[in-house]
């Protein structure tokens, strides 16, 4: 059985399922292949409106294979610089896929499993789940996940979890901006079919553009090319197909026709 299942349904919702509970859905090289082919597959799917992220099992990932890690600590320097390329390819492809993304988190969530949550939009983790950052109790480093761990949840906070390899709670994980919801399990599945409906009833484009636009603004100056840019944005998108039918919905008090579909 695949170690990756991924469901698109007939409503546009594609789900990605880490499938190696034995092993507590840790990844090793050709996982990572699994995951990675998944997120661009989805990406550009332009049937799929939005992605959940999930695991089977009791916990959500221990983060890397340890059996993949005593491999590459055989390998040279140029070939664990390429594992870590691929690595590193995976998370970016989920970093940067147009839909919104869900992750549901239930049990541990260890090392690269943070890279994966941090990658998500939305993370809604089940209210007995533990995080940890645990690379420096093997002598390494949080290093091809950092450029997504640090911005969700601070660097001050990255240093001292970077640090210590402490494990945290999932209360804390949303004091830090990791999680955006903490729920008992049955309260969790019910919140996240409610974002998906939430998802689901807002315009396609709308919603891709409006990740894009987060994107854009938090990588550039506030200046005027960026002022002129979003002004452009807006204008744009009002005149666009999805802008007019869903401003003569609101308008006429009618659902708007991406909800006919």
């Amino acid at each position: 059985m695949s170690k990756v299942i991924v469901e698109v349904e007939h409503n546009g919702v594609a789900r990605v399922t880490l499938n190696n509970p034995e092993k507590q859905n840790a990844f090793n090289d050709a996982i990572i292949r699994e995951l990675t082919n998944a997120f661009c597959g989805i990406a550009f799917n332009p049937d799929v409106r939005l992605m959940i992220l999930s695991s089977s099992g009791k916990n959500f990932s221990a983060g890397a294979d340890l059996a993949w890690m005593k491999k590459m600590a055989s390998y040279s320097h140029e070939k664990n610089l390429s594992d870590a390329k691929v690595l590193s390819e995976m998370f970016q492809s989920l970093h940067e896929m147009p839909q919104p993304t869900i992750v549901r988190i239930q049990g541990a969530a260890m090392g690269g499993a943070l890279g994966l949550i941090s990658c998500c939009d939305i993370a809604l983790a089940e209210a007995d789940s533990s995080f940890a950052l645990s690379e420096v109790k093997l002598g390494l480093i949080p290093a091809t996940i950092s450029p997504y761990v640090v911005p969700a949840i601070g660097p001050r906070a990255a240093r001292r979890y970077f640090v210590t390899g402490e494990r945290f709670s999932a209360h804390k994980a949303k004091e830090l901006g990791l999680v955006s919801e903490v729920l008992d399990r049955e309260e969790l599945d019910c919140c996240l079919e409610n974002m998906v409906a939430a998802l689901l009833a807002n315009s396609p484009q709308a919603t891709k553009k409006a990740k894009a636009l987060v994107s854009l603004v938090e990588s550039r100056a506030l200046d005027r090319d960026l002022i002129e840019e979003t002004c452009k944005l807006i204008a744009d998108i009002r005149v666009s197909e999805q802008g007019q039918e869903g401003l003569s919905a609101f308008l006429e008090k009618r659902k708007p026709n991406w909800l006919m579909r």
